[in-house]
């Protein structure tokens, strides 16, 4: 526990007109552009509790928690999580009372409930209260865990994919606030759940998120592989080339699209560990398909650099021809939205999450989520035609514009959490 709370800096002097405390183990979370808002007004204080990490931003107060957990041998895993999630509790608890004790009491606390960090700071201040981000519900049917027939979920790994709502479940009982970015997410709570948690949506850069008309005038380059002008660029990104987000999907059309289309090039951008879903053993996804497709795919015109730097990413997203969004039913990636905000020809999965983004033929295209082939003939019909594709791109840049622009999301987010301190405590 810390014994001291960063100072404030010396133009932050003077009394506060709210307090936030932020909890997220990964700072700054998806509260980045909320924080820095916040800290155009120098009335506000912002502390922020997380695991330590390298990012700084000016202003924030932070407070670390030290996480040297593992999984004991034998330990059944429908418990593992909640196991980390009730020790994580406690260790951000214990940050809490000591920061309570130098005399900070926050006015609302705001935080994700995916890593049980929030569940105890009800017990550490008892009238202030919580707005908590609700990300997902499990369901073992009709949900993404039976959603492809060809990695079926046994039986047996049921009770672990109900024992992940075990937070879900503690964090309703708080009788808090609640939010969450999408419809999808929010109805996939019971229905007795959904009123504790109003859809806030989230947005994107869209400064740094921009077309670039000249992206395609010169050579884009990673490492030593080159699209050249002339050629047609089709674009994919996931945090990790998994089958949640159609890796083999993506994977089984290239075939195809690249027999019919000599001056097409394909970068793939994805690491090669499990974020969501089955892990495998002693190999990796991406080359188990890879496998499978030996001597389909030409691949000299295929990269997969891994994961990228986030300034490679937006100028790769700016030259793309036909950016394929692939997913379960599930949380959509913010590579979605940022990919509709720099006006990319979209292809997306026809699924219930990426239908609340893309409406078909005004600002992307929809393709069967487990059809390669559907996928194949959706990107040759589109690179064949030039007038679509820009319809495509003017639609996804005005669809960010109207629902995905920073200022609305800030808005829509100040306005939640002043209803929220202006109701008073949540108990007496």
């Amino acid at each position: 526990p810390p014994r001291s709370l960063p100072a404030r800096s010396p133009d932050r002097a003077g009394p506060a007109r709210v307090r936030y405390l932020f909890v997220h183990q990964n700072f700054p979370g998806q509260y980045v552009h909320f924080i820095r808002h916040l800290l155009t007004d120098p009335t506000n204080e912002v502390v922020f509790i997380s695991e330590p990490n390298e990012v700084e931003i000016a202003g924030v107060r932070r407070v670390s928690y030290d996480m040297h957990l593992v999984g004991r041998p034998g330990e059944p895993s429908n418990t593992v999580g909640y196991e980390r999630a009730a020790l994580r509790a406690d260790r951000v608890a214990a940050v809490g009372r000591a920061i309570r004790q130098l005399g900070f009491t926050p006015d609302i606390i705001i935080g994700h409930h995916g890593w049980g960090e929030l569940l105890n700071l009800q017990d550490v201040w008892r009238t202030t209260p919580i707005l908590g981000y609700f990300e997902y519900f499990y369901h073992t049917s009709q949900s993404d865990v039976d959603f492809d027939p060809e990695f079926t979920v046994s039986d047996r790994n049921f009770a672990a994919i109900r024992a992940m709502n075990i937070i879900n479940y503690l964090a309703l009982s708080m009788d808090q606030h609640g939010q969450t970015p999408t419809r999808f997410q929010r109805d996939a709570y019971p229905p007795w759940a959904r009123p504790q948690i109003q859809i806030l949506p989230e947005c994107a850069d869209l400064a740094a998120c921009r077309p670039d008309p000249q992206a395609g005038l010169a050579p884009f380059t990673i490492g030593d592989f080159t699209v050249h002008p002339g050629e047609k660029l089709i674009t994919y990104v996931a945090r990790n080339l998994e089958p949640y987000r159609g890796v083999h999907i993506m994977l089984r059309a290239l075939p195809a699209i690249m027999a019919a289309r000599p001056d097409v090039k394909v970068i793939m951008v994805g690491g090669d560990e499990v974020s969501y879903g089955a892990r495998i053993v002693n190999t990796t996804w991406r080359e188990l398909f890879l496998g499978q497709l030996a001597g389909r795919i030409d691949l000299n015109r295929l990269l997969m650099p891994g994961q990228i730097g986030y300034d490679i990413y937006r100028r790769l997203l700016q030259r793309s021809d036909v950016h394929v969004y692939l997913t379960y039913p599930f949380v959509a990636s913010w590579s979605l939205r940022e990919a509709l905000a720099t006006g990319c020809a979209v292809i997306g999965a026809d699924v219930a999450p990426v239908r609340e983004f893309i409406t078909p033929g005004r600002n992307g295209l929809l393709t069967p989520a487990l059809d390669p082939d559907a996928l194949a003939q959706q990107v040759l019909s589109l690179l064949e035609s030039p007038d679509l594709t820009r319809r495509l791109r003017q639609g996804a840049r005005r669809y960010a514009e109207q629902h995905l622009a920073m200022p609305q999301h800030i808005q829509a987010f100040e306005q939640r959490v002043t209803e929220i301190v202006g109701a008073g405590p949540t108990r007496a």
